[in-house]
């Protein structure tokens, strides 16, 4: 298998030289970028893995370099960044990023979640043989392969892959509570923490697409205290 690649995009040296030392020694090969324009200038050199983008940069924010990388791609992000209030936290992981850190990091944590994150995103195209390749549910349709979500109107969502893998556990386990904890280590590869919500402003998200389309039955339902139930039909 070939080593992953890890792309550091933050403007502070001192941060990008202990970040390199830290996934080399794990064994990744890492490059840098100190700005978006460098950034892009590294992706149109060969293909990366794993994005890890500061907020605070010079020239657009990492915020807005985040939302273009998605309109072109679909490769892992983390957010590691000294912002750490909730409204960029929500932003971010709307946006589409797959995990969102905050300074001063642990390096131990950052290695692990980068290590489930790349586990995950590089065997993602190896489906199960009894998986099935679309989920019809609603007049909606989910298609496995490619991510994309289609209403009974047409229009179609390229899912993030954290979208993607919530709805597809809720359509594995139709009927079934799922806990915060179970659709977050499904999603990240990670443990829930205290007031962490990034499954919150996922399932919110997913619930978004439904919304586009009148007349659509409620699909996840919140079961208070416990987590989040798939309540539509399949078929």
């Amino acid at each position: 298998m070939e080593i992953p690649k890890i792309l550091i995009v933050e403007d502070e040296l001192v941060t990008r030289n202990t970040l390199r030392t830290l996934f080399e020694a794990e064994g990744y090969q890492v490059i840098e970028a100190s700005d978006g324009e460098e950034m892009y200038q590294s992706l149109e050199k060969g293909v990366v893995d794993l994005v890890i983008m500061d907020i605070n940069l010079p020239g657009k924010n990492g915020l807005l370099l985040a939302r273009e990388l998605r309109e072109k791609t679909d490769m892992a992000l983390i957010f590691l960044t000294g912002r750490d209030n909730e409204v960029d936290k929500i932003l971010g992981l709307e946006i589409g990023a797959d995990d969102y850190i905050t300074k001063p990091f642990n390096p131990r944590e950052l290695t692990i979640r980068a290590r489930n994150l790349l586990q995950r995103t590089l065997h993602q195209s190896e489906i199960d043989g009894d998986e099935p390749d679309q989920y019809k549910f609603e007049g909606w349709l989910l298609d496995v392969n490619s991510r994309m979500l289609t209403g009974s109107d047409g229009n179609a969502f390229k899912l993030p892959r954290s979208e993607f893998r919530a709805l597809q556990l809720f359509l594995k386990n139709p009927g079934k509570i799922l806990t915060r904890a179970q659709l977050l280590k499904e999603m990240t590869g990670r443990e829930l923490r205290p007031n962490d919500r990034t499954v919150d402003v996922t399932i919110r998200r997913i619930r978004k697409h439904f919304e586009s389309v009148p007349g659509t039955p409620e699909v996840i339902a919140t079961i208070h205290g416990e987590g989040y139930r798939f309540s539509g039909s399949l078929g």
